[in-house]
């Protein structure tokens, strides 16, 4: 056998402390990897989020606030169902600052056809809206018409197939790029199909009618502040100008998000750094204690004629096979513990959860395999070289 399968032969020779080593490289590359992912995406979807909503400001009605948590509103998009009148749309665009205001009204539906837990409705005013439409205009460029629905891509409804809400037929017409929101369960539809569907509701016992009256109705109004005007003046403004309103920004919701996830950062950080220190040790305990264990056996390879650099490389080569293999069952336990479960994750965490692309994760993968190979290697390098400069025939007289 040549040698450059003597690394392998020596590994294969000792199964136990193989494992071992194997095992202990595989939970520091699944600690770090595990973790990058989880943090990656909680960011992605924060950007994600952020870059789909384009709203300065949400005007909601002020009794929602003992219905829904605003901020679990914008991150999560478990809207409900909640209504003021459709006159407070013109009161916030008489505000001074406002600059674009664009209704939204929400519906959550009986079990639909789709899915085995309710969906959430939600229609926009297509010459208004500026939130919603880039987002379906990535997948559909027309707008949506009667009866027509784009779905999030957690809707198991493809385009071309027709969805019953409330006994209506719709139609699917586009489906919608991943946010990592509960939005990627949500259905949007014009305001025209949004009044049939509030009808059709009524009919069932779900009412939206604040009053005896058929006045109008919507949820929320997404605004768009002016050039050269404070947010939060203009909120302000809103609170006080428009009755039964509560008018909150957007960015106080993600400020309080984007803490959270720099907090997690430092934790997952903290928790990484902590793992590779005390990894590190355990790997150089554990590589000078293999190599006391073989002393005689790396003795007699020097005097059969392996030069000391040879034994160094010889052993150098051992510790990257281990912590090579260590570092692919690593990721791959990782990703097997943290892909399938993104809703689980995002549920849990309450955060906009985006897996990251398949380049990203790759990277991720990839740097993770081999900063593990380089901390192994480097861990067992100081053992080596006090190998490297014993001498041979006393090792073997101290064992005789």
């Amino acid at each position: 056998m040549g040698a450059s399968h003597l690394p392998i032969k020596n590994l294969l020779r000792r199964p136990g402390r193989t494992a071992a080593l194997v095992l202990l490289t595989a939970f520091l590359a699944l600690s770090v990897f595990g973790g990058s992912v989880v943090v990656r995406s909680l960011q992605s979807g924060l950007d994600s989020l952020q870059a789909r909503l384009g709203a300065d400001i949400i005007v909601l009605p002020g009794s929602a606030r003992s219905k829904v948590d605003f901020q679990e509103l914008i991150l999560q998009g478990t809207a409900g169902a909640f209504y003021m009148s459709a006159d407070s749309l013109d009161r916030v665009k008489e505000v001074d600052g406002v600059a674009l205001a664009a209704p939204q009204t929400f519906l959550a539906s009986l079990k639909a056809d789709c899915c085995a837990v309710k969906v959430q409705v939600i229609g926009i005013d297509p010459e208004a809206d500026f939130t919603v439409r880039p987002w379906i205009g990535q997948s559909y460029a027309r707008e949506l018409g009667d009866m027509d629905l784009a779905v999030g891509c957690r809707v198991t409804a493809n385009v071309g197939e027709s969805l019953k809400i409330y006994d209506q037929n719709c139609h699917v017409v586009a489906k919608l790029a991943e946010t990592g929101t509960g939005l990627d369960t949500a259905v949007y539809c014009d305001m025209a199909t949004m009044e049939k569907l509030l009808a059709a509701a009524e009919k069932k016992g779900v009412t939206h009618k604040l009053t005896s009256d058929d006045a109008d109705v919507i949820s929320a109004v997404y605004v768009k502040v002016a050039d050269g005007f404070d947010p939060e003046a203009v909120a302000a403004k809103i609170n006080a100008h428009v009755r039964k309103a509560a008018a909150v920004r957007s960015r106080s919701l993600f400020t309080g998000a984007s803490d959270s996830l720099e907090g997690a950062s430092r934790t997952v950080a903290l928790l990484a750094g902590a793992v590779w220190v005390l990894a590190f040790v355990i790997l150089m305990i554990a590589f000078a204690m293999m190599i006391a264990e073989r002393r005689r056996e790396f003795a007699v390879l020097l005097l059969l004629g392996t030069s000391r650099g040879g034994l160094s490389r010889l052993i150098l080569a051992e510790t990257a096979l281990c912590s090579l293999v260590g570092g692919l069952l690593g990721v791959g336990v990782a990703a097997t513990a943290v892909f399938p479960f993104t809703a689980l994750i995002e549920s849990k965490l309450k955060l906009p959860y985006l897996t990251p692309d398949a380049g990203t994760v790759a990277a991720l993968a990839i740097g993770t395999v081999a900063a593990t190979v380089l901390v192994g290697t480097l861990a067992s390098a100081w053992a080596a070289w006090r190998l490297s400069r014993t001498d041979p025939g006393v090792t073997l007289r101290e064992g005789a």
